[in-house]
C-alpha cells in the first residue's frame, strides 16, 4: 500500500506519570499528520486518548482496548505517542501485534528490554558498550536490612562527584534523585521504592550530558543522528524540569564541547545500542561523555518525546529533516512492516 493511502490514529496519553507529556507529544504529531493529510501524503489521521484509567477514548467515547480496536478497522498504522507505563513497555505493543495491527516504533522484546534499565545496563556491558558503577535495590531487600543495602551502593567506586538513584522502569526522570551526601542516600532509595519500583542506584560520572537519536529513514535503513549537547543548570541534572519547562536545560545540536571523533563514537554507541535491543522505527540513547575514555550510557528510549522542546526532532532539524517529515517517515517505517 502506498504512503498516500494509510489511515493513521495517533494514540496519546495513557495512565503513566509521563501522562501530560504523552499529550503534548501526540497533539504535535497530530497537528503534523493532519498536514500531511492536506498536502495529499497520508489518506486520513485521527486520534484516540486513553485516559488514566486505560480506557480508549475514541470519537469521544471510552472503551476497552479490545473493543476500541474493533471500531478502528479502517486504521492501517497506530503512531504511538505514549510514554512510560504500559505505552512503552511492550504491553500496549503486544496488543496491537497480538490483533495483527501495525504501530511506530519497536516491539514487543525491545520495549520491553528498553524500559527496564538494569537489562539494558546488562546488555549493553555485555556487548562491551560502557555503564557506570550500579546497585540495584529491591523493596524486600531494603526492608530486611537498609543499612546494608545503603551501604553496597555508597561503596560503588568511582563515586566522587555522588549518585543518581532512579526508577528501574521509570521515565522523563521522575522520581530520580541526585545525590551528593551520603547520608542522603537512604532517603532518595525509600522515595523510588515507594513508588512501587525498583531502584538503581549509580555512581554519578562527570562529564558533558548527550542524546543520540537513531531513526529508520526506510525499507531499513538507520541512521544516527547528531548528538545534541545538555547544559542543565550547575549541580543539576536532566530532571523533569530541565526536560519540559521554558526555562529549563539549553541544548545544542550538534554537541559543541565534543570533537568529531567523539561525535562518532557516540553515534556508534547509539546505533550499536538501538541494533542490540532490537528496536526498530527510532530510539533515543542518553550518554554522559567523560573527559576520557568512552560514552557511558544512561539509558535508551524506545518512544522519545515529540514535543516542541524534545530532543528527536532538535536532532532531525539539523539534517534537514523537519518535524512533518519526521513523523511522516516514522508512519512509512511502520506502513512497511509487520502485518498487513
Amino acid at each position: 500500500m502506498r504512503l498516500a493511502e494509510l489511515r493513521v490514529a495517533v494514540v496519546m496519553g495513557g495512565s503513566s506519570t509521563e501522562r501530560e507529556v504523552s499529550l503534548i507529544s501526540g497533539r504535535c504529531v497530530l497537528a503534523a499528520l493532519e498536514r500531511c493529510v492536506l498536502s495529499n501524503a497520508l489518506a486520513k489521521v485521527s486520534a484516540i486518548e486513553v485516559d488514566s484509567k486505560g480506557l480508549w477514548v475514541v470519537d469521544g467515547v471510552a472503551h476497552d482496548a479490545a473493543k476500541a480496536l474493533g471500531l478502528c478497522r479502517d486504521v492501517h498504522v497506530f503512531f504511538l505517542a505514549l510514554h512510560g507505563g504500559a505505552g512503552e513497555d511492550g504491553t500496549v505493543q503486544g496488543l496491537l501485534e497480538a490483533c495483527g495491527r501495525r504501530h511506530t516504533g519497536s516491539g514487543v522484546v525491545a520495549s520491553a528490554i528498553c524500559m527496564d534499565k538494569a537489562a539494558t545496563r546488562g546488555l549493553a556491558a555485555s556487548s562491551g558498550l560502557r555503564v557506570a558503577p550500579a546497585a540495584l535495590i529491591d523493596a524486600a531487600g531494603f526492608a530486611r536490612n537498609p543499612t546494608a543495602e545503603v551501604q553496597r551502593a555508597r561503596a560503588l567506586p568511582a563515586c566522587g562527584a555522588g549518585w543518581v538513584v532512579k526508577p528501574r522502569r521509570g521515565g522523563s526522570s521522575v522520581n530520580t534523585h541526585l545525590v551528593v551526601d551520603p547520608h542522603d542516600l537512604a532517603r532518595a532509595i525509600s522515595q523510588v521504592l515507594q513508588s512501587g519500583d525498583d531502584a538503581l542506584v549509580e555512581a554519578r560520572i562527570s562529564g558533558i550530558e548527550v542524546s543520540c537519536g537513531v531513526l529508520a529513514v526506510r525499507h531499513g535503513e538507520e541512521r544516527a543522528l547528531p548528538p545534541i549537547e545538555i547544559q542543565h543548570e550547575k549541580e543539576r541534572f536532566f530532571d523533569y524540569e530541565q526536560k519540559y519547562s521554558e526555562s529549563g536545560a539549553k541544548e545544542i545540536c550538534p554537541a559543541s564541547s565534543l570533537d568529531e571523533s567523539m561525535k562518532e563514537r557516540v553515534q556508534t554507541a547509539a546505533l550499536a545500542l538501538h541494533r542490540l535491543c532490537g528496536c526498530a522505527g527510532y530510539s533515543r540513547s542518553d550518554f554522559i561523555v567523560p573527559p576520557s575514555g568512552d560514552p557511558v550510557l544512561l539509558e535508551i528510549n524506545t518512544l522519545p518525546g515529540l514535543t516542541p522542546r524534545s530532543l528527536l526532532p532538535q536532532e532531525a532539524a539539523v539534517v534537514g529533516i523537519t518535524y512533518d517529515e519526521l513523523c511522516l517517515a516514522l508512519v512509512e517505517c511502520a506502513g512497511e512492516v509487520g502485518p498487513a
